[in-house]
């Protein structure tokens, strides 16, 4: 295992912003390198403990669905080597192995949610209302319940350090305008679809994803950012899943279930995770990639 990497330091490019778990680039004018460290956040909180090659198994992941789902919808990649466009060792070991280099593209200002189990927000939220995103669901379904049918269920985009909040379909077309709304919603079912019948036959369910989307200068609709990892997605273990109760998850809804035992207000500064549940979450992030892929992390 290779020393984890809690914030990138590259000196021969611009840097354009640090998200939550990523460090962005300039290379030239239209393009963007992507690196995923492995910095951790839960509740929107960034944990001031790094999980060692978390960042390598969401760039492999994400690289694995952009191949396999590449059919569906254009995306970001550009086959660009992320240590051809570096300078020197130290900056090269940085990118190896973690990072992408992109189109630079006009985000869309939603995040793209696809639920086919009842889990999470959704779940507090139909347990108030008997909706999820102003979706009205049938009666009666317990905690981890397929759906009839996966929904499309949006949220807004917040900045580091504060909360997504779900947001209706009507609010969507405020936002993107009517037809990219449906453009959005059809293609982010089927991503879902697909790779959810994939990770199926591979013994994951994949109970919830998001996805991000980007328009090149032409308009045209490109799938973005991370694509079907443990960061953006629940996976659950499909042996053990059991419905009305909260799943086993190769995703870092361990490290969340850990941080509700804590007298923590989920506020920044985050809590120091102990040595166990760093190693068990990087373990988690492994299996993931292994039961996905069959490959192995080379570290």
């Amino acid at each position: 295992m290779s020393a984890p990497l809690f914030e990138s330091t590259i000196k021969s490019l611009p840097l354009v912003g640090k998200g939550k778990v990523r460090d962005i680039y300039a290379v030239g004018d239209d393009k963007l390198l992507v690196i995923a460290t492995d910095r951790l956040s839960a509740f929107d909180v960034i944990l001031p403990d790094p999980i060692p090659d978390k960042g390598k198994v969401l760039t492999a992941v994400a690289d694995f669905w952009f191949g396999k789902l590449a059919h569906v919808i254009p995306n970001q990649l550009t086959g660009i080597d992320p240590e051809s466009v570096v300078q020197g060792e130290e900056e090269q070991a940085q990118v190896r192995g973690r990072a992408v280099v992109v189109k630079r593209l006009k985000p869309l200002p939603i995040e793209a949610v696809a639920r086919g189990y009842i889990i999470g927000s959704g779940w507090k939220d139909y347990q108030a209302t008997g909706k999820v995103c102003g979706i009205e669901l049938p009666a009666g379904l317990q905690q981890a319940q397929q759906l009839p049918e996966p929904i499309f269920t949006p949220a807004t985009k917040a900045d580091v350090g504060d909360h997504d909040e779900n947001i209706d379909y009507a609010t969507t077309e405020k936002l993107v305008g009517a037809e990219m709304a449906a453009k959005v919603k059809e293609v982010t079912l089927r991503l879902y679809k697909e790779a959810a019948a994939f990770a199926r036959v591979k013994g994951i369910i994949i109970a919830d994803t998001k996805f991000e989307f980007g328009l090149d200068g032409n308009g045209r609709l490109h799938l973005i950012d991370e694509v079907l990892t443990p960061d953006s997605s629940r996976f659950w273990p499909a042996d053990t899943y059991k419905v009305g109760t909260s799943p086993a998850s190769f995703d870092k809804q361990f490290v969340r279930d850990y941080l509700e035992t804590l007298d923590w207000n989920k506020t920044a500064p985050g809590p120091r995770l102990p040595a166990e549940v760093i190693e068990k979450t990087a373990s988690k992030y492994r299996d993931a990639y292994h039961c996905l892929t069959g490959g192995h992390l080379e570290s």
